[in-house]
């Protein structure tokens, strides 16, 4: 008889033990997602200097685009901010980032530029790699929500103090149609 409870007990520990190292997996896992954006959002905001040095001199009527993306890269630089944080700055930067890719269009010369055309290649690539990571963060995310939210994963979750993250989703703004003016 007390090797049977002595079973039970040692299967019951053995139980906690696979769903408090499953939740862990699953945090991290949505933790290494985002700390992927994190690294193409800086890859992304490391352009900008150069981005904004090439297209000064044709488009000096854009001076707020300019300044826009400036201020937000320098807001993202700062030290010790939050991830909802960096998340909003890389959303904000968007578009005005896409604003100026467009003003190419409206200058010949500016789209002629060679500097510009490698700026705005690297740009698209790393435009591409923050689209893939935000897919594998929301998919980290959504396997870490649902183990949080169904039976019995969620019992173990509320009482390790693991809790639901939120998927990254593009803001109002960013589902429009946007219109460029020049």
């Amino acid at each position: 008889m007390p090797f049977v409870i002595g079973g039970i007990v040692l299967a019951g520990l053995l139980f906690v033990a696979v769903m408090f190292n499953m939740l862990v997996s699953k945090r991290n896992m949505a933790e290494k997602a985002f700390a992927t954006i994190d690294v193409m959002l800086k890859r992304r905001f490391d352009l900008v200097p150069n981005l904004v040095e090439t297209v000064k001199g044709y488009a000096i009527h854009e001076r707020g685009t300019l300044e826009k993306l400036v201020g937000l890269r320098a807001q993202s630089q700062k030290g010790g901010i939050s991830d909802d944080e960096k998340i909003r700055l890389g959303i904000e930067s968007s578009p005005a980032i896409s604003r100026l890719m467009m003003l190419s269009e409206s200058y010949p010369d500016l789209k002629a530029n060679g500097n510009f055309l490698n700026l705005q290649r690297t740009l698209s690539e790393i435009e591409e790699q923050i689209s893939a990571a935000r897919r594998a963060y929301n998919a980290a995310v959504t396997d870490l929500n649902n183990a949080c939210e169904m039976f019995p994963s969620s019992i173990f979750a509320t009482m390790f103090g693991f809790g639901k993250k939120a998927l990254f989703s593009a803001p109002e703004s960013e589902r429009r149609n946007q219109e460029v003016k020049f």
